[in-house]
């Protein structure tokens, strides 16, 4: 059994061999079209992660005519279907999972026709999951999550007091080295990240800041006086890594150079101008230190032969 997106899962009765149950599919999780499938069922307007059995048969849009595009509900019309494949602009309550798709979407700057074609599923079936409450199978979450490049977790916002890589390791894991490009990429040009400072005491603090990465330096915002704004004047280490909860792999790369606080007006007036974001400690935080590294290290975790 092979299908594509759009195509209907049709269900008979073994006695009978009329339609029992039929519904659109709406996601494809191997890329030679074998099931399972996620089906939007046109009875119910619920999805649901599907393995077909013998008294089911799948009936190709091309085959169809124009209407197998269409939902098929008993009792609508074309109006009607339009309105059930894509949900109105708007609607309220979006469950959870879809909130956060639509925001990792956005933020990337992904339309949904592009992210639903990297996640292999209807751009409808997209629309549906972030305006309407839902309950995707864990499946789609893997393939959304690797088209948003995020975690299962994150969308799922699971364990959001925990500390992260509570899963098992990699049955073979590997351990590489990353080059100072990769770092520099992985960087790239804004996150949260963490700064490693001596406090006024002598004692070390690690404290996570909100940056952005400026003419290959990188900036925070903070207040005087307090624990990030004792790195000014010093050599400190500044981290960012990532972690993949679903897949037990991750990245880390550490920063060490000279901290200084930026005084010069017009660098000042540009920083706040690109920064992506208010230091989400809120509060006054408009002193800028700039960390330029002088030395570039990283790492990197994922299976053996990857």
């Amino acid at each position: 059994m092979r299908a594509h997106l759009g195509d209907l899962l049709v269900i008979d009765s073994p006695t009978t061999g009329a339609t029992r149950r039929d519904g659109k599919i709406v996601g494809i999780h191997h890329d030679d079209g074998t099931p399972p499938y996620d089906v939007r069922w046109s009875d119910t307007d619920e999805v649901t992660l599907v393995f077909p059995g013998p008294d089911a048969h799948i009936r190709h849009v091309e085959q169809s005519g124009p209407a197998a595009a269409q939902e098929s509900r008993p009792g609508t019309d074309e109006a009607e279907a339009v309105s059930l494949t894509v949900p109105p602009a708007g609607t309220a309550n979006p469950g959870d999972i879809g909130r956060r798709v639509g925001v990792e979407r956005r933020r990337k700057g992904l339309s949904r026709e592009e992210t639903a074609g990297r996640a292999r599923m209807s751009p409808d079936y997209l629309a549906y999951l972030e305006e309407r409450p839902a309950d995707p199978t864990l499946a789609t979450v893997i393939r959304l999550a690797d088209a948003l490049g995020t975690t299962v977790a994150a969308l799922r916002g699971g364990g959001m007091d925990l500390p992260p890589g509570q899963g098992h390791a990699l049955l073979h894991p590997q351990l590489r080295d990353l080059s100072p490009d990769e770092c520099r990429e992985l960087l790239s040009t804004h996150g949260v990240g963490r700064v490693a400072v001596s406090s006024s005491d002598g004692r070390p603090v690690v404290v996570p800041v909100n940056y952005e990465v400026v003419d290959d330096a990188i900036a925070f915002r903070t207040a005087p006086g307090s624990s990030p704004a004792a790195a000014a004047g010093r050599e400190v280490a500044f981290e960012v890594d990532h972690v993949d909860e679903a897949l037990s792999q991750g990245w880390s790369v550490l920063a060490v150079g000279p901290a200084s606080v930026v005084t010069e007006p017009d660098a000042v007036r540009r920083l706040t101008e690109r920064a992506h974001t208010r230091p989400w400690a809120g509060g006054e935080r408009e002193m800028w230190v700039s960390i330029r590294p002088t030395h570039l290290t990283g790492r990197r975790i994922t299976p053996a032969g990857r």
